[in-house]
Parts: C-alpha cells; structure tokens; sequence
C-alpha cells in the first residue's frame, strides 16, 4: 500500500471515530436518534404539544369495534396563558363528552399555562365516546378544537382496553339493584257482583270468595 493511501484510510477511520463519539455525547435520546415513538403525537403553534394520542376500547384483541371508546392523550402547554380544549372527535365525527376524575360533566378541560395534563386513567379527566366504529390495532382520525380556534387532526391508534392501557377503556354502567324488601304490586282484584247471574258453566269473578254466602 502506497503511503498517500495509508494517510487516506487512517484519516477516514479517524473521521468514523469522531462521528462515533460526537453521536454518544449528543446521548440516546428519541430526538438525538431520530426515533419517532409508537403512538400519534401532533403539535399546535408554538406552545401546544399532544402526545401518546391512542383510541381505547374494550377488551377485544382485534377486529372492529362498534360501541363506546376513550381518547387518552397528554398535553403539554409552554406557552404563557392557558389553553382549553373545547372538543374532542373520533372518526367520522363521534364527540367525546369531558368530565373530570371525579365523574363530573366538564364543557372544556383546562392546560395551564406551563403545565400538562393528562386525559384518560384512573384520576386524570376524561373524554368519552359514546359510539364510533373502529379497527382495533389500526388508525382512526381524531381531531382536538381548542376554544381559541385553533384545531390539530392526527391518526390516533386504536389499543384495546390491555397491557399499557388496561384500565383507560370505557368502563360498563352498573346495573340496577332491586331496592331489598321491594315488591311488586299485585293487580287489583275485579270485586264480586252481589246478585248478578252467571251464564251456565261459566266461573264469574271473586266467584271462589263468595261462594256460600247468602
């Protein structure tokens, strides 16, 4: 090997080095690798951030589901005045209603300004689907409409209510429980006729009461 070409591969292998370790320092971050996560993220403006936007259903593993369903989604405001979602839609246009963790009816679900929230689990507010028609282990376009106007669509996955997200599904109604000791009023009895005829061979009402009376 020629000595120019012997400073030609040592200089290539230094380069490869150096790109190496300027790699390791910039860390394994998602954004330093490029690597984008799983679930839909959208961003709006400067200030909103929406991440890990995941449709949930029942417990079906796969196939479609036609019934209720949950949005869950975190965002993230570092803008300087609050945002609120006004609005929340599924598919060809099925709203989510909003409550808070207690079960309360919300009109809009407040980010503070600086600050996240998380919609969907055990103690985060919620946005509920009454009925939509979705794939499970697909997509579904959701679209999310703050009262500024403002609106971001993205292609929300459609998880079943397992693993990760066991627990953020639409949960079932309890039913009823009959009152103890409750019961049900019996029909009123057709009260006797005194002296009235009856037909040969025909029994006529509260005839078993008054037999034998005179």
């Amino acid at each position: 090997m020629s000595r120019s070409l012997r400073r030609g591969s040592i200089a290539a292998i230094a380069a490869i080095a150096i790109a190496s370790l300027s790699s390791c320092a910039a860390g394994n971050t998602p954004d330093t690798l490029q690597v984008k996560p799983d679930n839909a993220a959208a961003t709006l403006g400067t200030n909103l951030r929406l991440n890990n936007i995941v449709v949930v259903t029942g417990d079906e593993s796969s196939g479609e589901h036609n019934g209720p369903a949950n949005v869950t989604v975190n965002i993230a405001n570092t803008g300087s005045t609050p945002a609120e979602l006004q609005s929340v839609t599924v598919g060809n246009g099925a709203t989510a209603a909003f409550s808070d963790a207690a079960g309360a009816p919300l009109s809009t679900i407040v980010v503070p300004a600086g600050g996240a929230v998380a919609i969907g689990g055990e103690g985060n507010p919620s946005a509920k689907v009454a009925s939509v028609g979705v794939q499970v282990g697909g997509f579904v376009p959701t679209s999310f409409t703050f009262k500024d106007g403002q609106k971001v669509d993205a292609q929300a996955g459609v998880s079943p209510n397992k693993g990760l997200y066991k627990g953020f599904g639409p949960t079932s109604a309890p039913a009823a429980v009959p009152t103890k000791g409750a019961t049900t009023p019996a029909a009123p009895a057709t009260p006797a006729t005194t002296g009235a005829a009856t037909p040969s061979g025909t029994a006529s009402p509260g005839a078993t009461q008054s037999a034998g009376a005179h």
